[in-house]
């Protein structure tokens, strides 16, 4: 699909380096986490790869009959690119893309239609909201929400041309305690009126604040509309 945009050597170097210090990283944080291994790394890599592919070809996550995009994301950080592994998980994967679609207050119409209305925004807090809209309860997807959501907010950085999002021992402390958060946030009215919104304001500035070059070989070039 093009040339690459995202420079995927320093990607993974940022994540092994989380990983040989992840006992440290889960002593400063509210919550301790799994640590990261091997297959894990293996499959936001993969993830990664993908978010490279779609902003090398100037996709959208948003327009019409991309979201198909969203469960592959989904899928790659649970399963990798292994097709056994896609075929031991088919009733998993099924389920999932179920909940996508249907589930009460979360599904992808409920997601794409507040980005809609928020498009004027900027990249930052876009990728923040649709973070903490994911995130929140319910939940987007059944399993790997984190992950798939770094590569989502990773998706609508890139194409508006500033560093995708990628975990370091830098801004661990500060993705993973409000992440924590956000996971206890239901989407009732209340929430939905302040607390959604505050949560979408600070998680903006967290994601300018922590924007690293470092992780692009050039910036993405978004098409005209």
């Amino acid at each position: 699909m093009g040339e690459h945009v995202l420079d995927l050597d320093a990607i993974e170097s940022s994540l092994r380096t989380v990983q040989r210090n992840f006992s440290e990283i889960n002593r400063v944080i509210n919550t301790p986490r799994d640590t990261l291994d091997d297959q894990v790394i293996t499959n936001m890599m993969a993830g990664y790869r993908y978010v490279d592919a779609l902003a090398a070809g100037g996709v959208d996550l948003f327009a019409i009959g991309a979201s198909r995009h969203f469960l592959e994301l989904n899928a790659l950080v649970l399963c990798g690119t292994d097709p056994l592994e896609r075929i031991r998980e088919d009733a998993h994967l099924k389920a999932t893309a179920q909940r996508f679609y249907e589930e009460d207050r979360g599904t992808i119409s409920d997601l794409a239609a507040w980005y809609a209305l928020h498009r004027d925004e900027t990249a930052w807090t876009r990728a923040a909201g649709v973070y903490v809209r994911l995130l929140s309860e319910p939940q987007l997807f059944i399993e790997g929400n984190h992950r798939t959501g770094a590569l989502i907010m990773s998706c609508i950085l890139v194409r508006d041309g500033h560093p995708p999002f990628v975990l370091s021992i830098d801004n661990a402390q500060g993705y993973f305690d409000p992440s924590t958060l956000i996971t206890k946030t239901k989407k009732t009215p209340i929430g939905m009126l302040f607390r959604i919104p505050k949560l979408k304001k600070e998680f903006g500035a967290f994601l300018r604040e922590n924007a690293d070059d470092r992780y692009l070989l050039h910036r993405a070039v978004t098409p005209a509309a």
